[in-house]
């Protein structure tokens, strides 16, 4: 009976290797074709404040970006109660054309909600459209395949673990348990093992940067440029060193 539980857990492992293994190689594809498709689009020396933030956060933490340099410019106000108000109007560049459409005509708004609209507007997705054709970001659908299967990933490790406890629950007595854990050994770690390299491998900015992205990113936290909104991109809201604006940001504005 325990040999079921093994034959699950070899299955479980065998598959679940097998789909890391064709994300990975499809996200490191991914850049190539995308540079390939749209060969005018070079990668940049340096990134800019928001394509840091994208790279390192998403679109979220472009949008916390967004939002803290134009209060720090008193272009706009951040109050701690969680609500944006708009003090100059006009955007001086796309990013901010985008959070003054974002906050609306009525010229205030919760600040949860100038992100999710900031999230989803136009700029935001020119400005990740040029990452991946410059091979620096993942494209949307590469992301989400990794993401999949590093949990996928993750299900067949507790798996493996469950089925071992259940085969030698399962065997007759007299069996030598040594030698059931003996053979549940191999699947566990080559799930486990595949698990943290994955894990590693995708780590710090796992969600967006490619290899060249990440180096980049590197790149800009040793230069120092901007250095408190680099921080903010990087670390995310935890960076900010003003108490105000920390409290605006983690504010539901209600």
């Amino acid at each position: 009976m325990w040999l079921l539980f093994l034959v699950v857990a070899s299955v479980a492992a065998a598959l679940s290797c097998a789909q890391i293994c064709r994300a990975a190689v499809a996200a490191a594809d991914a850049p190539r074709q995308a540079t390939t498709a749209a060969d005018d689009e070079l990668p940049p020396a340096e990134l800019t404040v928001y394509e840091t933030a994208y790279l390192a956060g998403g679109p979220q933490r472009l949008a916390d970006v967004a939002l803290v340099s134009m209060a720090q410019k008193h272009r706009l106000l951040l109050a701690h109660t969680g609500w944006a108000s708009v003090v100059a109007p006009v955007g001086r560049d796309a990013m901010e054309c985008a959070v003054l459409a974002a906050i609306g005509p009525e010229g205030q708004r919760r600040i949860p909600d100038v992100r999710d609209g900031l999230v989803a507007a136009g700029a935001v997705r020119a400005l990740s459209d040029r990452l991946v054709a410059a091979g620096l970001a993942l494209p949307d659908h590469a992301r989400s395949a990794v993401g999949a299967a590093v949990r996928q990933l993750h299900h067949a490790v507790l798996l493996v673990a469950l089925a071992a406890a259940a085969a030698l629950w399962a065997a007759p007595p007299g069996t030598d348990s040594g030698l059931v854990l003996a053979w549940f050994a191999l699947p566990l770690i080559l799930t486990g093992g595949t698990w943290v390299m994955a894990r590693r491998e995708f780590h710090p900015y796992p969600d967006r940067a490619t290899p060249a992205g990440e180096r980049l990113l590197r790149r800009q936290v040793r230069s120092g440029a901007g250095a408190a909104l680099t921080a903010l991109a990087v670390h995310g809201r935890a960076a900010l060193h003003d108490p105000a604006l920390r409290a605006a940001l983690h504010s539901s504005g209600a």
